[in-house]
């Protein structure tokens, strides 16, 4: 089938890149690190910190924190998210919670409830006079951002 030496596409991908799975049907409940690519297709509880790729499968739900480099979503989360590259969320994904990232794109029907904090720093404008119908967010929040 192969000569020697040859070896098979999919085995070298395999080989260069640590991947881990939590298929379909799975429930995991904890704190999970990883290095690579994690696809998560099933339930998870607790906190999952990755400094690669997180793929939030459309059938995966999670509750709880999230850190990872790059966040893709079209599943269900429900906590705080850190995403230190960016974070894409893709219909028909959901994702109620606090996120932080520098990079974000959220797909039209994907759903997103809660603050995005993005890092950006305050510009040498002054916006302590606010128009009447603008409020600082931060301020009700008791800038738990800042």
């Amino acid at each position: 089938m192969w000569t020697k030496g040859e070896k098979k596409v999919g085995a070298a991908v395999a080989e260069d890149e640590n991947f881990t799975f939590l298929g379909k049907g799975a429930h995991f409940k904890g704190v999970v690190n990883f290095e690579g690519t994690v696809r998560i297709d099933g339930k998870l509880e607790g906190e999952i910190h990755t400094t690669g790729t997180l793929v939030v499968g459309e059938h995966a739900v999670i509750k709880g924190i999230v850190t990872a480099g790059v966040l893709m979503m079209s599943g269900k989360v429900n906590g705080t998210v850190t995403a230190t590259d960016k974070l894409q969320l893709l219909k028909p994904g959901i994702l109620v919670g606090d996120i932080r990232t520098p990079n974000i794109s959220i797909e039209e029907g994907a759903r997103f409830q809660g603050m995005c904090d993005m890092g950006a720093e305050q510009s040498g404008d002054d916006y302590s006079e606010l128009p009447a119908n603008v409020h600082d967010i931060a301020v009700h929040r008791g800038k738990a951002l800042a």
